[in-house]
């Protein structure tokens, strides 16, 4: 995403909130093909947690991922690597963050559909 987001913790929980809206639209989309395709309510979890994960971490998941296996041996390199990168010092934060949060909106999501649906 191109937004303007802020540096260190403030930045991690802003792209947090942004996975949590993720996963809630994410869950609210396989459920309604869930719904359709008269699935169990673990196959629309497991797919909203998957795609809101993809979806809402994906590209920060992948720097950290190319950061740890990727030999930067040349300073020139790594600063290439570097500046493609939002906030490097806090990657490892911004991930978790948003992981948790898609996480959490796809359980926040479930949690309001089966109470809409007793």
């Amino acid at each position: 995403m191109n937004l303007p987001l802020h540096f260190g913790w403030i930045g991690a929980f802003e792209a947090g909130l942004i996975a949590l809206l993720v996963g809630v639209l994410a869950y609210a989309l396989f459920h309604a093909i869930g719904v359709r395709q008269r699935w169990t309510p673990g196959h629309a979890i497991g797919w909203a947690c998957l795609s809101a994960v993809v979806i809402g971490a994906g590209i920060d998941i992948w720097h950290l991922f190319y950061l740890g296996v990727v030999k930067l041996e040349s300073p020139v390199y790594a600063r290439i690597a570097l500046a493609r990168i939002h906030d490097p010092n806090g990657l490892g934060t911004r991930v978790l963050m948003e992981m948790v949060g898609a996480l959490c909106g796809v359980a926040l999501a479930w949690i309001v559909a089966e109470r809409r649906g007793r």
